[in-house]
């Protein structure tokens, strides 16, 4: 198992994560980059793009609301992948985090929608 070590936010990471995190970040999804540009990058806290949390990379993380929002493609619907998101949400919340998750279809087709769930997540008087 890989070393996992506590960072600013307070939450283990796996360093070896960081590489492919990176090239996650410079190569998004379609939903991903929508998502990014015409919502998250301008909401009034900061949101980071594809971060090492625990033995994952998740993406799309606000420290400061403690959410995760992720955007689920076609492998996620699988009955494997179902259960191995089950599992990532449940360890993910132990550390106190929300998620938050969309379909690639829901952001490219009822975008409004995602964004204004998203915007509902912060409160009138952010931290």
């Amino acid at each position: 198992m890989p070393e996992l070590n506590n960072t600013d936010f307070h939450l283990p990471y796996n360093a070896q994560l960081v590489a492919r995190a990176k090239e996650m970040r410079q190569n998004p999804t379609a939903a991903e980059q929508k998502l990014w540009q015409e919502c998250l990058k301008t909401l009034p806290l900061r949101v980071l793009r594809q971060r090492p949390i625990d033995q994952f990379i998740v993406d799309f993380y606000c420290a400061a609301l403690k959410l995760v929002i992720e955007v689920d493609g076609e492998s996620h619907f699988t009955h494997e992948g179902q259960t191995y998101d089950f599992e990532r949400t449940s360890i993910l919340e132990s550390y106190g985090l929300r998620v938050l998750r969309f379909t690639n279809n829901e952001v490219l087709n009822d975008f409004e929608s995602v964004c204004h769930k998203i915007w509902e997540q912060i409160p009138l008087n952010p931290p």
